[in-house]
């Protein structure tokens, strides 16, 4: 188990799952299919990722994932509520065991007081488990994308771990 502590994210999630013998479905907006790469660069993956589902506008989320567009309207779509939408409908249109979603503002721009560059929902549906997760990065925009597929694939390794 000592070397494991040494692995990537991507594989001790990639152990994780085939040991639990469960599927995952990504909807990526934020990261534009980052958290997908990362996972897709560890050989074998296919095993347990079904695909994703990159919407980064709010009229492919409503259309591919099936987000209320009243959540958006109400709460944007960077919030919790859209994002755990994100979750619900990834998760359905691949019928995986586990989905998870982001969704966020990578900058420079298109940040607000409420809403700085930097944050991020992150939401992650295992059968009855529901949990989503504010975060705020800062550095440059292919920093802060790193770091929310980092924290993405963290939250469904420690919420199924």
């Amino acid at each position: 188990m000592e070397s494991r502590k040494k692995e990537s994210i991507e594989k001790k999630l990639f152990h994780l799952l085939i040991q639990k013998k469960k599927t995952l479905a990504c909807a990526e907006s934020c990261t534009g299919g980052l958290v997908s790469n990362r996972i897709t660069n560890i050989a074998g993956s296919s095993k347990y990722f079904l695909g994703s589902i990159v919407s980064y506008s709010n009229s492919a989320k409503v259309a591919l994932l099936n987000v209320p567009e009243k959540n958006i309207k109400k709460y944007g779509a960077v919030s919790s509520q859209t994002c755990l939408a994100m979750a619900k409908g990834v998760k359905s249109v691949f019928s995986a065991d586990i989905s998870t979603a982001v969704t966020g503002i990578a900058g420079p721009g298109g940040g607000t007081s409420k809403k700085p560059v930097g944050l991020a929902f992150i939401a992650v549906i295992s059968g009855s488990k529901k949990s989503t997760r504010k975060v705020f990065f800062k550095g440059s925009r292919e920093s802060i994308k790193n770091k929310f597929a980092t924290a993405v694939l963290e939250m469904v390794y420690n919420l199924i771990g």
